[in-house]
Order: structure tokens, then sequence, then C-alpha cells
């Protein structure tokens, strides 16, 4: 997962947040997928009822289940979490670990080829590099603290 933001305060008395987005355009979040927040150490499930833009990268939003200032109160602070990452021509994964659907380590990103319509990664394997596509379909989850891309590799590319 991939954190998208940082609840920032509470705002007026009906539950409404003020949120702060990185790396990430707010007109750019699907509303029908939820969005993840710790408690205890557990994501914890969450929708977008609304979202509004204030600025460049914040926005007022209500979240299910937030409906009073306490429960606002309550997530000051907190830490937005979703499955996304966009990849960009900004975007620098050289260095980062990929692995394989089973988690077992494949090799280290070292480069891009920009094939029109399909990214492509040079990954330094244990036998040699190897071009494999950073297609959406293909990416299965990227970690950013960890600095991991979990793929499902298409039989035969290695």
């Amino acid at each position: 997962m991939q954190k998208i933001a940082q609840v920032l305060k509470s705002n007026g008395t009906d539950g409404e947040l003020l949120i702060s987005f990185f790396d990430i355009d707010p007109e750019d979040i699907d509303l029908q997928e939820p969005v993840f927040i710790n408690f205890d150490g557990l994501p914890v499930p969450f929708y977008f009822e609304s979202l509004v833009r204030r600025g460049v990268n914040r926005a007022l939003v209500h979240l299910t289940g937030v409906h009073s200032l306490k429960d606002a109160d309550e997530l000051a602070g907190s830490d937005i979490f979703a499955d996304y990452f966009e990849l960009t021509e900004d975007s620098d994964l050289t260095g980062w670990t990929v692995l394989s659907a089973d988690g077992s380590t494949v090799g280290l990103i070292v480069g891009y080829e920009d094939i029109p319509g399909n990214l492509c990664v040079y990954v330094d394997t244990a036998d040699g590099e190897r071009l494999i596509p950073l297609h959406s379909d293909l990416v299965l989850e990227m970690d950013s603290s960890s600095r991991t891309v979990k793929l499902q590799i298409p039989e035969g590319l290695l």
C-alpha cells in the first residue's frame, strides 16, 4: 500500500477532514475504491463520501463512518494509504527490489525502457539483466517505504 495523504485536522462539527495529498493529484482518486487508516497496527478501510479540492494538494473530505467532531479529531495526524501507485516521467524506481508474486527476490531495477504504451524496467537478476514490463495489470504491490515492487511476471520472461 502507498501512503497517499495525511489528515491535517478536523473541519467543522460534522466529521469533515482537511487532508493533504502526497505525490498524487486529488482528481486522480477513485472515489469507489477504499483508502486505509491504521488503527492498532491494522489497516481499516474507509470510503470517500465527498472530496472538495482546496488548493493544489489539499482537500476537504468526508469519510464513511466519520460523522462527528470527536470522530474527526481522533483521525487528526493519521496517514491515509491506498493500493495506488502511478508511474510518471519523474518516478525513479532505480534501485528498487523486484519481487515475484510468491515474494521471492527477482533482482534490482537498474534502468527503464519507455516502449510506447508499455513502460519496461531492466532488472539485474542472478541470470543477467532482463527487460520486464511494468504494466499496471502485472503490478501486485508497490511499497515506497521498503522500495519493493511485487510483480506477476509472465511465464518465460525470466
